[in-house]
């Protein structure tokens, strides 16, 4: 990948990261408030299957 590919590809999550607090502000706020009262292993959880989610889809972009 060129760094042009890799500044391309943060800039993408960048926006999508951004959609719901611009358009659900209030929805986006409640589900920070719900994932404060995670424990640590759930929030793990949650981040390995976001990772291995998107290593399966950059997998099936190849």
């Amino acid at each position: 990948m060129t760094r042009s590919d890799w500044l391309a590809a943060i800039g993408s999550v960048l926006v999508i990261e951004g959609i719901l607090p611009f358009v659900l502000p209030g929805v986006w706020r409640n589900a920070l408030r719900r994932m404060l009262e995670l424990r640590d292993g759930q929030l793990r959880f949650i981040g390995a299957t976001s990772m291995l989610g998107g290593l399966f889809v950059l997998t099936m972009l190849n």
